[in-house]
């Protein structure tokens, strides 16, 4: 097949990450190498901005400002959460083929990709050569054929760190702390909390994520067995948290407003950690009680990526670029775990990814259903990189002369 001249368009869509603007760098400065591309643009605000022709031509972006940008967090070309549908996806056909790009790379989730599905399916009905490459991008961690999501690395990384704060913090005042975390249908991202852990008292003591149904006795049960035990309990829970019947607890007791695609809004409130916190006050007789919602924090906190997740993001996005210009193929970026720890490359069709989600594997989670096994920490461990020292005072306790009397 010869080589297709025209256009680069780019585009980012969904929830941000610390790393998304190292896959668009990636695309960007590996597709100006090319002789048969002759311009390379962004959408602003992802297929929101293709479909208003909200576009910016980034071919003479220096490298130091796209270096700039590829180290800075979220979504630089800003993003949409504009539903893909078929008349949606025509209208991006259109643009493209109005402005005479031949190569889009659009950098998101599942629905990214059904995106990218569709256009595809659009130009080759139109006969028009067009290659479609999605890469792949989430902090989730929960798309299909890739072993991990860029993105997923620097809010691991991230709630690690806050957790360990959080339980040096609790271990200092001893009582209960609730930390909610982002996972709407997958828990990778609450299971991240128990990587800080190095002392065998460390918390968090317990984590819930949605894969496993939640009761409200089992959790009572659980924080009052930790806290017998250890005078203090932190727990990390996934606000995708949800009953047998699948029905999430935010819903079942708080209700709330729903996002553009009918779901029950989670994030953006802390209802979810002050409705546990009160069921433990209740429940287990602790007066004090914390709760905290991660919240946006977890996506694009400056000064916390993982540098494994930095590099993984600017491979996928130049490896992108190749498998559309040099080898003129369509298809979603996937990542293949070998040896310990390397990852190599490769594409797998859109409609392996397009659409649907994927769980964290239930070997991941302990057969009680409220921590992390050995397994996840060997799977996640490599995607966050090194973490801070989190050390404990070490020095002898004194001998006491006046006998045990206690504080009033």
């Amino acid at each position: 097949m010869g080589k297709v001249e025209g256009k680069v368009l780019v585009a980012q869509g969904g929830g941000p990450t610390a790393v998304i603007n190292q896959s668009f760098v990636g695309i960007v400065l590996e597709a100006r190498k090319y002789p048969q591309v002759h311009r390379v643009y962004g959408a602003v605000h992802g297929i929101q901005g293709i479909v208003e022709e909200t576009l910016v031509d980034l071919t003479e972006s220096t490298t130091h400002n796209l270096e700039q940008v590829a180290a800075t967090p979220s979504s630089a070309l800003r993003s949409t959460r504009m539903k893909p549908t078929p008349e949606v996806c025509h209208r991006i056909f259109e643009v493209c083929r109005a402005h005479d790009v031949r190569y889009f790379f659009y950098i998101g989730g599942n629905d990214s990709a059904d995106t990218c599905r569709i256009v595809n399916e659009e130009a080759k009905k139109a006969d028009y050569e067009l290659r479609v490459i999605h890469v792949p991008k989430t902090i989730d961690n929960d798309l299909r054929v890739t072993d991990h999501c860029p993105g997923y690395g620097s809010a691991a990384k991230f709630v690690a760190q806050a957790f360990m704060g959080a339980n040096h913090d609790n271990r200092a005042l001893p009582g209960v702390y609730i930390g909610i975390v982002m996972g709407r249908h997958a828990g990778f991202l609450t299971a991240a909390s128990a990587l800080g852990r190095m002392y065998p008292d460390d918390g968090p003591h317990l984590v819930y994520c949605p894969e496993v149904p939640f009761t409200k006795k089992k959790f009572i049960d659980d924080v009052k067995a930790v806290y017998k035990k250890y005078g203090r309990c932190v727990v990390a829970a996934s606000e995708g948290i949800h009953d047998a019947k699948g029905i999430l607890i935010a819903e079942q007791f708080m209700g709330g407003e729903k996002d553009s695609h009918g779901n029950i809004q989670l994030s953006g409130n802390g209802g979810l950690g002050d409705l546990l916190a009160q069921w433990v006050r209740d429940g287990a007789e602790i007066k004090r009680v914390r709760a905290d919602t991660l919240g946006y924090l977890q996506r694009s906190f400056v000064g916390c990526a993982s540098s494994v997740d930095q590099h993984e993001a600017r491979e996928v996005g130049e490896k992108a670029a190749q498998y559309a210009i040099w080898h003129a193929q369509d298809g979603s970026v996937a990542i293949r775990r070998v040896g310990d720890y390397a990852v190599e490359y490769f594409l797998t069709p859109l409609e392996t990814v397009a659409r649907h989600t994927a769980e964290m594997p239930r070997k991941f989670i302990n057969k009680d259903g409220n921590d992390v096994t050995p397994a996840f920490m060997q799977y996640a461990r490599p995607l966050i990189g090194p973490l801070p020292i989190s050390a404990r005072l070490g020095a002898p306790a004194v001998k006491k002369v006046l006998g045990g009397g206690k504080a009033k």
